[in-house]
């Protein structure tokens, strides 16, 4: 006879979150169900949503949300714009943004047509990609803007496309090449390569671009991540520096800095004023600048944010 597995504390908090979101049971109910405390039941159903064991998504779009996002369409001439409710103080906006995110390239995914998606990296971006819903698109394509190799030689951590690919089962085309190069004639020599070429291309060509926007303070993902040094950061800073994405590093009107780092890029730089959507995905109060200056500078004309995130871009 074969035993039945003991479960697991993942599995308790997979129940718990099961019974809370879908069934709509109170923690005193799941408690019984479970056989546990309600202290217990509580600290599971918290877990469950921590660790994205459970997904929510808010169906009603809040009045001040719309308004915020009407604001921004207004001031800043965009197209697609959401913003969803805070989280408030010492929570990841990443998480505020990646249900409506998701949710707007699923409205991509659901159409009739093939579409060539083109995704950027990092974290905001790894958030949405993990609200996907698993669906299989084979019509579609999924270009990478960005390099998938780390200073080490390893894979780059927040690198999103096989992770899509995965929960989509649709043709994935990543950019296989450095983030950042050691030097601009190492870059040439990757992009004279026809497969480089070819994915290139396809980013360029893509129906809707999501990218994420990096801030260039001392908290610079690229610093974080190690892709630049303290000394390059503190470099670029100093000669206007405000933002990147797909690692290229613009200033606070949004454009491009001509820098020792900008020719090292490995991946696709985005070109103001494209007329396909480039939606960007970032919310936080260190990435206001960021945000801002790219939204000037027309290099993103859509936008998923929270609430404190956008009405501090309103405010500037």
């Amino acid at each position: 006879m074969t035993e039945t597995p003991e479960p697991s504390l993942q599995d308790d908090a997979a129940r718990a979150g099961w019974l809370s979101y879908v069934a709509g049971m109170t923690q005193d109910q799941i408690a019984a169900e479970l056989g546990v405390s309600r202290q217990r039941a509580q600290r599971l159903v918290s877990k469950a949503l921590a660790e994205g064991l459970i997904h929510v998504r808010l169906e009603h779009r809040l009045a001040a949300c719309l308004q915020l996002e009407a604001d921004l369409v207004r001031r800043f001439g965009l197209g697609p714009c959401r913003v969803a409710p805070g989280l408030g103080a010492g929570v990841d906006s990443a998480r505020a943004c990646a249900s409506p995110a998701a949710a707007l390239l699923e409205g991509y995914l659901a159409r009739p047509e093939p579409q060539v998606i083109a995704l950027g990296t990092g974290r905001a971006l790894r958030a949405m990609v993990d609200e996907l819903a698993a669906q299989p698109c084979e019509r579609h394509r999924i270009v990478s803007l960005i390099g998938n190799i780390a200073p080490d030689g390893s894979a780059s951590f927040y690198d999103v496309i096989m992770r899509v690919a995965d929960k989509l089962n649709t043709p994935h085309y990543p950019m296989p090449v450095p983030v950042i190069s050691d030097s601009p004639a190492e870059r040439a020599l990757f992009h004279s390569l026809r497969p480089v070429r070819a994915v290139t291309d396809l980013a360029l060509a893509a129906d809707v671009t999501f990218v994420g926007v990096g801030q260039m303070s001392d908290d610079a993902p690229l610093l974080k991540d190690k892709f630049v040094t303290p000394r390059q950061l503190a470099e670029m800073q100093s000669i206007g520096a405000a933002g990147e994405i797909a690692g290229w590093i613009f200033d606070r009107c949004g454009h491009y800095l001509d820098c020792a780092a900008n020719e090292c890029v490995g991946g696709v730089r985005i070109e103001a004023a494209r007329a396909a959507p480039v939606i960007g995905v970032a919310a936080g109060a260190t990435k206001v600048p960021a945000i801002r200056a790219a939204l000037t500078g027309r290099l993103i004309n859509g936008l998923v944010t929270d609430e404190p995130t956008a009405r501090a871009l309103l405010t500037l």
